[in-house]
């Protein structure tokens, strides 16, 4: 399975609907199929508000190189598996017989 990730993009800077409306429609067309694309509202009153468009994507490839290095995600698991077999082999009803003694 490949990792995707979020991304964004604002929209913060529109004069009239019609501009807003084909800003939208080409963002839409650009994104691709399984992007999932979520429109949001953010900001408040004080620092103004701005369209944000949400939408998940392929990882690059720098990305992706930089994603299976820094997790380890194989190499992770086999140590989280070795160290979980070692305690699952520790006897803990004697060394607790051996603190009452």
């Amino acid at each position: 399975m490949r990792t995707r990730v979020k991304d964004f993009i604002e929209i913060s800077d529109y004069t009239s609907l019609d501009r807003l409306i084909t800003t939208l429609v080409a963002i839409r067309d650009s994104l691709p199929e399984t992007a999932d694309p979520e429109l949001k509202m953010r900001g408040d009153d004080v620092f103004g508000r701005r369209l944000s468009v949400s939408y998940f994507r392929e990882l690059s490839p720098r990305e992706a190189e930089l994603h299976d290095r820094y997790h380890g995600v194989a190499s992770a698991d086999a140590e989280i598996d070795a160290l979980t077999q070692q305690l699952d082999s520790v006897d803990y009803e004697r060394a607790a017989k051996r603190k009452a003694a």
